[in-house]
């Protein structure tokens, strides 16, 4: 799928390619397939390109994502999950989506704001999981986030991207949410990733879940408002 400008640049360069060919070359004799090849791989269009597809079917759910950790790690995490519970009108409202979305977690299993939020997007997750299909993509420690999913110049995770059911974006969030933020600032505390060592308050808890159900729900809202899919399943 062509970014915005590429199919402009593509015109570019074509036209360039023109302008440079020898006079004596007739233009019946240029080959465009090969031009609009070079012209992906300069766009970052080609097919060598990885996609969301790519991305997301490598992706591990929150089970096999979690097994990959240390027995340590994974105990952090699940003293957060136990503590995280949606209430009968936070799971009617998740079972009552109706669109399909994905969500693709950029995270770190020795990740402390990722122990504390994570598990708790795993929650919302599992409970229509017909509708929500979640997915963890591990970053390790030694390298960098691609650009565009850096948040204040720099790779702080977990980052949290939303698509629909046909991969395309519908929003990126991270690093915390503004209850886990709150909680830091009163505890104030140094360290920019925290430890994770001892589960968070379940006042803690349930307000950054609260906040995290709030993001999901506004993307699976604008999944069920957009007219391209009121028209494909027409309601």
């Amino acid at each position: 799928m062509l970014r915005g400008g590429d199919h402009a640049g593509r015109t570019i360069l074509l036209g360039v390619a023109k302008k440079i060919q020898p006079r004596h070359m007739p233009t019946r004799l240029i080959d465009t397939r090969l031009i609009s090849t070079s012209c992906d791989l300069m766009l970052g269009t080609g097919s060598t390109m990885p996609t969301f597809s790519d991305h997301f079917s490598t992706a591990l759910p929150y089970d096999r994502y979690l097994a990959n950790g240390t027995e340590e790690q994974q105990r952090r995490w699940m003293q957060v999950y136990d503590i995280a519970q949606l209430d009968a009108t936070q799971q009617q409202l998740v079972a009552g989506f109706q669109r399909e979305m994905k969500i693709l977690i950029h995270s770190g299993i020795w990740c402390g704001d990722c122990v504390e939020q994570c598990p708790l997007i795993q929650r919302i997750a599992e409970a229509n999981s017909a509708k929500i299909d979640l997915r963890f993509v591990e970053r390790q420690m030694s390298r960098e986030l691609a650009e565009e999913l850096r948040i204040n110049g720099g790779s702080r995770v977990p980052v949290v991207q939303f698509f629909s059911e046909d991969g395309l974006w519908c929003a990126t969030t991270g690093d915390r949410t503004l209850n886990r933020y709150r909680a830091l600032a009163l505890k104030r505390l140094g360290p920019s990733c925290p430890t994770g060592i001892l589960p968070p308050e379940k006042s803690e808890v349930e307000a950054t879940l609260a906040d995290w159900l709030n993001e999901v729900e506004r993307v699976q809202l604008m999944l069920r408002l957009t007219p391209r899919l009121r028209e494909k399943y027409q309601d």
